[in-house]
């Protein structure tokens, strides 16, 4: 039986966890929270101490024998993963790989050696030179993104004419957000933003599904929702598709799956960035099956442990929609109309937050109070049931 080790075991996780396990292979949960949920569904769960903790997750690799070592829905432990696929010749990205696809700045330059479609970037040293580079470098608005970092935080849109104060504030955002302490300011692409979901055997791309994205407004970006299969014209998408796999062949994605982040600006796709891994906010793990009947969790889990993954599909194919509950900021004092079994195209729904909770203002992905996703025959069906839950909700907050 194959072994393989799950690096986190949070709520993103646990259908990692289960598939897995329902594949016949033995599970390792790596977590250093020992209550972490997708604990309880592995065959064995460890605390390291740390999921940065190279050297005591390598031992316990070794020690365990494992056959594989995933990182699915985050960032935070690529590198790791990226050692511990070097130290114990496994098949998955190596360190060097992981370190270019988490580093915004070396994916820039990656994409930029090998002419994929991506805006100008340029990595700043600190407040002031990053208001010289802006006002100097840039003719239109940019945005501020932390060097390493995912989820929407520290991203943040600049326009032309905004004063070096509010600048400032904005770069040291992005700053604190930043795990390296470095900000990328990147021109400003104008127009809707996309993901496109891939598996990588053997070097070669596959692309599963495009996703169209919604976000809030400047100067955060927060996501809001995403649904397959995408609604825009054939071209568009066919240019979204070949922009994802030019940036995976510049990363030299080998073994793994890959959550592409692109806009279309003027009929043109451009890369934003790519992530060596599944994607979040239940892309990877729900939605790409649903829309494509292809399972992108099996298929991942099989890549990293150098079985040949099944890409074609095996499941109904619907159209579906996740779409996030964003209160106004406040105490949560109640809501109303959320009956999450009473409609029999809501496949998924939940709140975050109860009556007494702090509702943040929405400035990242984790500010977002729940979410419902939901399926119909075609995307833009599930989109207008997604829309109408999230309105038929009432929260009062104070």
């Amino acid at each position: 039986m194959k072994k393989l080790m799950v690096l986190a075991a949070g709520l993103l996780q646990i259908p990692v966890i289960k598939k897995a396990r329902e594949m016949g292979y033995y599970v390792i949960a790596v977590d250093d929270d020992p209550n972490a949920p997708g604990m309880a569904f592995a065959d064995k769960a460890i605390d390291p101490g740390g999921l940065m903790n190279e050297e005591k997750l390598v031992a316990i690799a070794k020690e365990e024998q494992i056959d594989g070592v995933i990182h699915p829905c985050s960032e935070v432990a690529m590198n790791v993963m990226g050692r511990i696929n070097d130290e114990l010749h496994l098949c998955g990205i190596s360190k060097e790989i992981a370190i270019r696809a988490t580093n915004k700045y070396l994916m820039r330059e990656a994409f930029e050696a090998y002419g994929a479609p991506s805006p100008k970037s340029i990595l700043t040293k600190d407040e002031e030179d990053a208001w010289n580079t802006f006002c100097n470098e840039f003719d239109t608005n940019a945005i501020l993104k932390p060097s390493r970092n995912s989820g929407s935080r520290g991203i943040a849109k600049v326009e032309k004419g905004i004063s070096k104060e509010a600048f400032v504030s904005l770069y040291q955002r992005a700053l604190n957000e930043s795990r390296d302490h470095q900000v990328l300011i990147e021109q400003f692409i104008e127009g809707p933003e996309f993901s496109v979901e891939v598996i990588v055997w053997k070097g070669e791309p596959h692309v599963l599904a495009v996703t169209d994205k919604k976000t809030t407004e400047a100067p955060y970006f927060v996501e809001l929702g995403h649904n397959q299969p995408s609604v825009y014209p054939i071209e568009i998408q066919e240019k979204l598709k070949a922009g994802a796999i030019a940036g995976c062949k510049a990363l030299g994605l080998t073994y793994c799956a890959a959550h592409c982040e692109l806009k279309v600006q003027n009929g043109e796709a451009y890369l934003m960035e790519i992530g060596a891994r599944m994607g979040g906010d239940f892309i990877s793990t729900e939605l790409t099956h649903l829309s494509s009947g292809i399972d992108m969790v099996a298929a991942t889990i099989n890549v990293v442990l150098g079985v040949e993954p099944n890409l074609n599909p095996v499941e109904e194919k619907h159209g579906v929609c996740i779409r996030y509950f964003t209160p106004k900021p406040g105490r949560l004092i109640s809501f109303t109309g959320f009956e999450p079994f009473s409609d029999p195209h809501i496949y998924q729904m939940e709140l975050y937050h109860r009556p007494g909770d702090i509702i943040p203002e929405v400035k990242s992905s984790l500010d977002r109070s729940g979410h419902v996703i939901v399926i119909a025959p075609t995307a833009q069906e599930a989109i207008c049931k997604a829309d109408k839950i999230i309105e038929e909700v009432k929260f009062v907050t104070k």
